[in-house]
């Protein structure tokens, strides 16, 4: 089993600066990597406090790729909706280069309105341009010379620089939330996929996971090879009244911003996201209490966290742990500790692949 971390910023100006946070995440990934955690991840979100002070997450993941040796960087996930994809295509075959090789890539379609009214793209094309943007950048990625006639970009006779070490690419995964049809769209294509268990039940979650799953297997992709990633808050203490405590915080300030950030869907309704307003509303009525309860996230002693992903892995089958230690302000000390006692008395129950 592999394991990840997963930077996702959801802080205020009160707990600390986005420099501190960045250099926070930096010393995290330095330890994780000398620990033997798998992968790095983190997010593309704009304006708000919820994932906003990560707009790129190139720039983190390169810092990253430099003080590493082993540790996968992957993006959770890069926007084509909201770049040109040739510029993307570009500037993830440079991380690609900068890690030696090291690179997973993660796109999704977004779902904060303010982001898609403030970048000029409406939300009723956001498949649309996920598809085109993503086929146009696995092609210049792998064709030399590539002409384009899309319903969004038009380019003719490009050849892409620098080319990424991976042959034929990068690992590609799709953000995959609530909409079976992205599961299904990724298994088909043979793509890994990104899975947020806190967004909706973890019963609906299982069944996207295994449309997913027989998708890939009736596209004729290798059996087993299909990849998930889960996006899971991770909090672990010596005791349990620790554990609850200490995250409980975190996770209030958490779902604080969140709901800041998703606040328009209550009066905002698209097509292309049509269970998001209950999703979202779901989300904003979250407490530690019910994420323990639906076995939502890792909270609790190193023993009680085995037993968390024992459920997961029942659930969901085989996949990665990308884990949020540093949420909603969390200090070093605390996301240090669960760092080093998840590496010592969680990970070794789990044997690594």
């Amino acid at each position: 089993m592999k394991f990840g971390l997963n930077f996702f910023p959801s802080f205020r100006a009160s707990d600390y600066s986005t420099a501190e946070y960045f250099a926070q995440c930096l010393r995290l990934a330095e330890r994780a990597d000398q620990l033997g955690f798998n992968s790095v991840k983190t997010v593309e979100h704009y304006f708000f406090d919820y994932g906003g002070h990560s707009p790129n997450p190139v720039v983190l993941l390169s810092a990253v790729a430099a003080r590493t040796q082993r540790i996968r960087p992957i993006t959770g996930a890069v926007i084509p909706a909201f770049n040109h994809p040739v510029k993307l295509a570009a500037e993830l075959a440079v991380l690609d280069n900068i890690s030696n090789g090291r690179l997973d890539v993660g796109f999704g379609r977004a779902f904060i309105p303010k982001e898609f009214e403030v970048f000029g793209v409406s939300m009723e094309e956001s498949r649309a341009r996920f598809e085109e943007g993503l086929d146009i950048v696995t092609r210049l990625w792998t064709e030399d010379r590539v002409s384009y006639d899309g319903k969004f970009h038009r380019f003719r006779d490009v050849h892409l620089k620098p080319r990424p070490v991976q042959k034929p690419h990068p690992p590609i995964w799709v953000a995959s939330v609530a909409s079976v049809e992205s599961f299904i769209w990724a298994g088909e294509r043979g793509y890994h996929v990104m899975i947020v268990p806190y967004a909706g039940s973890i019963q609906k979650v299982r069944d996207m996971v295994r449309a997913y799953r027989q998708a890939w297997r009736e596209a004729g992709h290798p059996p087993g090879m299909e990849q998930v990633q889960s996006s899971l808050h991770c909090y672990v203490a010596e005791t349990h009244r620790e554990a609850v405590e200490g995250a409980r915080p975190r996770i209030e300030r958490y779902i604080e911003v969140f709901s800041e950030a998703v606040s328009s869907w209550a009066t905002h309704q698209s097509s292309q996201y049509a269970n998001y307003g209950k999703m979202v509303e779901s989300i904003a009525k979250t407490t530690i209490e019910s994420m323990l309860e639906d076995r939502q996230a890792l909270i609790g002693t190193p023993e009680e966290v085995v037993e968390q992903l024992k459920y997961h892995l029942d659930v969901f089958g085989d996949f990665e742990p990308s884990m949020q230690i540093n949420f909603g302000g969390i200090g070093d000390k605390e996301a240090l500790r669960t760092l080093e006692l998840f590496a010592s008395r969680v990970m070794p129950t789990f044997p690594q692949r």
